[in-house]
Order: C-alpha cells, then structure tokens, then sequence
C-alpha cells in the first residue's frame, strides 16, 4: 500500500469540513468555511505507517443532490472516516449511513467519528464507548475502530487520521471477530506456523533466546529483560501453564497477540505478520512462494549444499525418537507449516516411492531422494515448500532460490562427454508383467513378492546409486502405467525431461521381448533417447521368445554397445543394473547404437594399431640381424 484515500463522510453540520481544516492548520478555524473543501493530500509525517507515502482526504456532502458524487468517492477510497455529532446525527449512522454503505457494494472499513466532544458535557469516555461506539460495532462488521474527537479543541484530530491510515494498513477485520472476542482461523494458523519457524529446536517452546531473534526479526531492535518479563507476565495471567522454565509455548504466543488486537494494537501483529511474508489475505505472498526461477531447455534443477543442508537438519530436527525414520506423527508435525504433502507426493503413494527403514519409516537417505526428485520434476514444488517450511538463505541478499541450482544444459546427447547432473531420470518400459515394479522395488532395497500387480497408475522410486570411482548420484525409476501411451507420445517433454530408457523384458516368458520392437517402431522418437535392454527373471528357465530376432540377436542388429543383460531381483547383481542405467544418463553416447561408421572406424582403428605392430616386430627382427652379423 503506497497511498490512502480517506472519504469523509457524515451528516451536514457534524463538523466534517472543520475537522479536516483543524488536520491542515493545526488549529481550528473560527472563520466560515466553505461547505465541502476541496481534496488535500498530506504527505508522510512522523507516525504515519511506513509503507504509506501519501494520503488523501476527501471531504463529502450529505445533500441529496450530491448523492452521486458521494457514491463516486466512497467507491474510490481505501477507507471512510464516519462523523457524527449529535444523538439524531448518532442515530443516522445505523438508520442510513451504515446500510447505505452496503448498498453500494464497497467493502472498506469504517472509522466511526464522535466529533464535538467539547460540547458533549457529562458524557465520559467509557460511557460514550459503552453506550454509542460497542452497540454500532457489534451490529456492523465493517466499522474498523471508533474515536471521539474535537476541531475545536484540536483533541484527537491527527489520530483519526493516523486511526484511518492504520485501518487500510493494518485492517483489524482479516484477524479479530469482535463479536465471538476470538482471532479468526486464518490469523491463528498464520500465527502457528510463525510461531513453529521461530522454535528453532522444535521443543514447543520459545526460549528466550528465540524470543529475541524473533524481536530482532520483526521490530528490528533487540528485547530487554524488562519487556521480555513483562511479555510472560502478561502470558501467565491468562494461561498459567503456557509459561515455563522452556519459554512459551504455542498457546501463550497465540494469547498474547490476541491481547494486542483487543486493545487496538494490531498493528503490532501485523508488523509480525509481514515480516514472514504474509499479504492482508493473511496467505503468503506470491513472489515469496514462487519467486522467478528458470530451467532452460535440457537443463535440469537440483539443490544446492545449502538446500541439502536444511532439509538433512529439517529431518534431524523432527525424528523426536531418534530412531533414524520420520514416523506418520513425526511427518504430520513436520508438514504443519504447509499446505500438507505435496500434490505430486500422494499421487506417487509417498512414502512407497523412496527407501523406508524396516518399520516403514522414511530414511534421511530417502527423504533427501525424495526431494531430490522433486526439485527435478518440479522444482516450483521444492520452492514453494521452502517457504512454507521457513528455508533462509545465508545471504541476506538472496532469496529461496539460493536453495536450487541450475544444472547445464544437455549437449547431444551422442556426442561423448559426460552431463553435468547429480539426479537422472529412467522410464522403465517392457510388456505386463515383465518385472517392472519389482525392479523399482529392488531400487529400493524391497523383498520381492511373488503376488502379480498389475500397475494401473504410474508410478516412481528414487534412491541414490555409487558410480565407479565412489561418485554417487539419484536415479529415478519410472513405470508409466496405463499412461504409458500418452506419455510416450508427448515427444518434446520425453526428450527433455527422460535421460535414458530402461527397456525390460521377461527372460521365460516367450512372448514378452516382442512388445519392445513394437513399442519402437509405433513411437521412432525413442531411438533418439539412450537406453539398455534388461532381461529379468533371470533366476527362471531362459526360453526362446516369439519374436522375429531373439534379443541378442536384436540388440546386435542395432549395434547396441552391450547385449541385454541378464539378471533378476532376487540376486544381489541386481544393483549393477542400476549402475549401468545410471551410467548410461550419465554418458548417453555409451548407449546409443553405433553407427555403421562407428563400426567401420572401430575396426580401422584394430587393422591400424595391428598394423602397426607387425611393422615394428618386422623392423626389431631387421635389427636384430643386422646387429648380428655385424658381430
């Protein structure tokens, strides 16, 4: 909010126009003015809210034939300052003005004006609040805050204003009910999550120490002992047991910005409030939660070491029984801040997707997996959960993106050299029940099953794989299910997105290899993707398949650089498998089929070095003769 616009409003003779002249002079004018003054704007003065640069007062009248303009201007302001001065004028306020409001559809707070105090002898405060303001702001939500005010004697004339200005700034209506003397739901959930951020060791409480971070954070000056006793004082009045030798806890915190709306200071809470993000909808704002972050074409997002490291303390932080797993429980209070798990999580039945300890708990190993592969798939899921979850870069200058990188775009993919990324991605292709899911499940350290599954829905699992040389990297394993043709057929994202396929077979099943040529030839893109042949249940009784070329035979014909290879998930070989997709992403030449002039070159290059060496064992026998005779 850069500017307020304040539309006075009120009967005729309530003393609209001499409060705003008393604003501008500083003092009130005895001389006549003129009926309706013209609009002023004031500039920023000391107390004005920050975020405020000007402010505009607009002065209205109340005569019918001015209806229109007083409708134009209520629905051009941010705010109505409502003046009465009288007990008829009083009346109007709940008779017209209020419903007229309504009528018109807008939807601004109302600062409710009691002017002329000087002339109000016997009135009290209290009882004028009792008996005129609370009535009007129990019946009418839209009325923000009520004050008493005097032109004449200048009494409360600048903070009607700055009470305006606070109204649009710091609107009490998004976080208190008056009515039910409660914060709503949406203030309360805003205020938990700030509250879990803030408790850096996730004990329940604030220390006094995170209560003076949390100071530093939102007001920018550090908390003394006094105000910091005077805080748990205030708290252990109301809640007893919500202030202990640990800090306080959730409820306490809750409490003590209820207190502050009751007794109009909110914009306390919203000083909180915005200084984690939160917009006057109380939801976070947009460019927090998706900042700009691009991933040109066959280029990849991963996280940072600094991302690495938050969530590896995120997972330390809440495995409260130390047992080396996140329990239901435990992921429950981890994901409070959020939404919930992400979409694209429950819809590949996390945690199933990644490695579980025996009781079923996620691992770290499969938590930083599992967030390995969304930041891949979907690195506007990882962003948004780093907010949610309250990531904070070391760099005050930078943003949550400082979480991700960037990996460098994919050269061809035939051209040898190694690609520069840490997670790879493999669609698992092959006929029904070929051994798919059981090999994702081997992916994952899983007991094999003997019970078939059909796969209806796609589904994935990602573990890391150690590459010779002690490298390791994350491979994604992906059965496409009964989406497989439409997945397939999507060519640009295939290319982009998938670094190598998997094609599997079932080595006793005669029919099972055919529906690899087939699936070639009804989709050619794929030969532009690299790829390794994989005959499973390897265990059984090999058989020869019903298929114009046995498999070897095949792979041969197409110059693939290796047969397929033979294996099932019951051996522990299986894991060279993975390896060997892994590094098949990792240096896609290695799996494409060679060329005819790679062959050729191939055996060139075998006649030319065994050329060379019969040449330099003729010229060492010439030698040695010669040498020979000369002696």
């Amino acid at each position: 909010m850069s500017s307020v616009r304040i539309c006075v409003c009120g009967d005729e003779g309530t003393g609209k126009s001499s409060l705003i002249t008393s604003l501008v002079k500083g003092v009130f004018v005895t001389n006549k003015i003129q009926p309706v003054l013209p609009q002023i704007t004031i500039p920023p003065t000391l107390g004005t809210p920050e975020n405020v640069t000007t402010t505009t007062v607009v002065d209205t009248s109340a005569l019918p034939q001015e209806r229109n303009n007083l409708a134009r201007e209520i629905r051009k302001c941010n705010v109505i300052l409502l003046v009465y001065s009288d007990h008829y004028s009083y009346e109007r306020v709940a008779l017209f003005w209020l419903p007229y409001f309504r009528s018109l559809g807008v939807n601004v707070p109302v600062v409710l004006c009691a002017n002329k105090s000087d002339l109000a002898t016997g009135h009290s405060e209290t009882r004028v609040v009792e008996e005129e303001m609370l009535p009007l702001m129990a019946e009418f939500k839209e009325i923000d805050s009520c004050i008493r005010t005097s032109a004449r004697e200048h009494r409360n004339v600048n903070e009607a204003f700055f009470v305006c200005q606070k109204a649009v700034t710091h609107p009490i209506a998004p976080l208190f009910d008056s009515k039910e003397a409660a914060l709503k739901p949406a203030a309360v959930a805003a205020l938990q999550r700030i509250f879990y951020l803030c408790d850096k060791d996730r004990d329940g409480y604030l220390s006094d120490k995170e209560l003076e971070d949390f100071q530093v954070r939102c007001f920018s000056k550090p908390l003394n002992e006094a105000d910091l006793n005077h805080i748990k004082d205030t708290i252990q009045k109301a809640c007893p047991d919500s202030v202990t030798e640990s800090g306080i806890d959730c409820q306490g915190f809750i409490h003590l910005n209820k207190l502050y709306s009751e007794k109009g200071r909110h914009e306390t809470v919203w000083i909180i409030l915005r200084a984690f993000q939160y917009t006057d909808n109380l939801s976070l704002q947009e460019k927090f939660l998706h900042p700009k972050f691009e991933v040109p074409p066959f280029a990849s997002a991963e996280l940072s070491p600094e991302g690495y490291r938050f969530f590896v303390n995120l997972f330390l932080l809440s495995d409260k029984d130390n047992d080396g797993g996140l329990n239901e429980a435990e992921l429950a209070s981890l994901f409070a801040p959020t939404p919930g798990l992400p979409a694209s999580w429950a819809d590949g039945s996390f945690p199933s997707s990644t490695v579980r300890n025996e009781a079923g708990h996620v691992t770290l190993q499969g938590w930083l997996a599992q967030w390995s592969m969304t930041t891949f798939l979907s690195p506007k899921t990882t962003l948004e959960y780093l907010a949610y979850l309250g990531f904070e870069p070391s760099e005050s200058d930078q943003s949550i993106t400082a979480a991700l990188k960037v990996t460098r775009p994919r050269r061809k993919r035939r051209r040898p050299g190694r690609v520069g990324r840490n997670v790879v991605q493999c669609h698992v292709l092959g006929a029904p029940g070929s051994g798919k899911s059981a090999l994702l499940d081997a992916l994952l350290s899983r007991g094999f099953s003997t019970t078939y599954h059909p796969t209806i829905q796609p589904r994935t699992a990602v573990n890391t794989v150690e590459l010779p040389g002690g490298k390791q990297c994350y491979l994604i394993l992906d059965e496409l299910g009964e989406l497989e043709p439409a997945l397939l057929e999507n060519k640009s994202k295939m290319l982009d997105q998938c670094d190598v396929i998997a094609y599997t077979y079932d080595s006793s099943d005669p029919d099972s290899f055919s529906y690899i040529p087939a699936l070639l030839a009804k989709y050619p893109h794929l030969e532009e993707l690299p790829s390794v042949f994989v005959a499973l249940k390897a265990d059984l009784d090999r058989t020869t398949q019903r298929a114009e070329h046995q498999p070897h035979e095949y792979t041969a014909m197409r110059n693939m650089p290796s047969p397929p290879l033979h294996v099932s998930v019951t051996w522990s070989s299986i894991q060279e498998v993975f390896v060997h997709i892994a590094e098949a992403a990792m240096e896609p030449s290695t799996a494409f089929p060679r060329s005819e002039e790679d062959v050729e070159g191939k055996w060139m290059s075998w006649g030319i070095a065994l050329g060379a060496v019969v040449c330099a064992g003729a010229a060492a026998v010439m030698i040695w003769r010669r040498v020979g005779s000369g002696n």
